[in-house]
């Protein structure tokens, strides 16, 4: 609904509601790829290849290849490759759910109940149009979120030893796409969130390193470590994004049914004190 009551003076200002089913469950969906980090270890665990698997110079999508056999200059063999690439495939998936069902308006207040935003349309209606800007960055983030879930996704299903260029075109999605969008989202969320420096910093920290990485042509001493700098800050971030809905979303869900029982007919009031 609009209320009157803007952000600034007499602006007039969308309330979003904050209580939506969609929300929790797009919010709760983008918590889910921290599994990541449990999957990741069992398979370097179950690791066969030579040499010993090693963080700091075995690439990740190593964990995923489809066969036991001669890769990138070494021997790869990973018996988990199936969980592994489920992993990736269902990243992706909770990523495109929160990108679809977090609602532009609460996603660019970070969920902040009693906070306002200014739509496209609003601003053209005479309003300042910079009011409009945290909504279209907002609006832009859901698309990177979709996008760089559909490149982890691709990441899972295309292993690197079947189809290489199609596996790097998903990873490619994913390591642009997903910094891009916290970087964008870090500084939307300032003032709604003390999380939003927090959230800026991860896209910072894997944003740089993946330019620098095409900077140099993917020619590095230790290709695990720089990928890795990369793809943790992005799973920790959309995590983190996730956390902030989905905590805010469920508390004014429960404000509300709070709010909805107590003004149920039939509900005894607070007995008041003497004096």
């Amino acid at each position: 609904m609009t209320t009157a009551g803007g952000p600034r003076g007499g602006d007039r200002g969308l309330l979003p509601d904050l209580a939506g089913r969609r929300e929790l469950v797009g919010g709760w969906a983008a918590i889910t790829p921290v599994h990541y980090f449990v999957v990741e270890a069992m398979a370097m665990i179950a690791w066969q290849g030579v040499p010993v698997y090693d963080r700091r110079d075995h690439v990740i999508s190593d964990l995923g290849a489809a066969t036991c056999g001669p890769f990138n200059g070494y021997e790869v063999c990973s018996p988990l490759n199936w969980l592994i690439n489920i992993s990736f495939v269902l990243q992706g998936v909770a990523m495109v759910l929160g990108a679809v069902l977090v609602n532009t308006a609460v996603l660019s207040i970070a969920a902040e109940p009693g906070a306002r935003v200014i739509t496209p349309r609003m601003a053209s209606r005479g309003l300042r149009s910079p009011e409009a800007v945290p909504w279209l960055a907002a609006g832009a983030v859901r698309v990177l979120i979709f996008v760089a879930g559909i490149g982890q996704a691709m990441v899972g299903l295309v292993p690197e030893d079947t189809d290489l260029a199609l596996h790097l075109v998903g990873a490619g999605m994913y390591f642009i796409a997903g910094p891009l969008s916290l970087a964008i989202l870090g500084l939307v969320w300032r003032g709604h969130t003390p999380m939003s420096w927090l959230v800026l910093l991860f896209g910072a920290v894997s944003l740089g390193t993946t330019i620098y990485l095409l900077a140099v042509a993917l020619r590095v001493e230790q290709p695990g470590a720089v990928e890795r700098t990369m793809a943790y800050p992005i799973i920790l971030g959309l995590s983190l994004v996730g956390l902030v809905v989905a905590r805010r979303v469920t508390r004014q869900r429960k404000a509300v049914r709070a709010a909805s029982r107590s003004s149920a007919p039939g509900t005894p009031q607070p007995r008041r004190s003497a004096g």
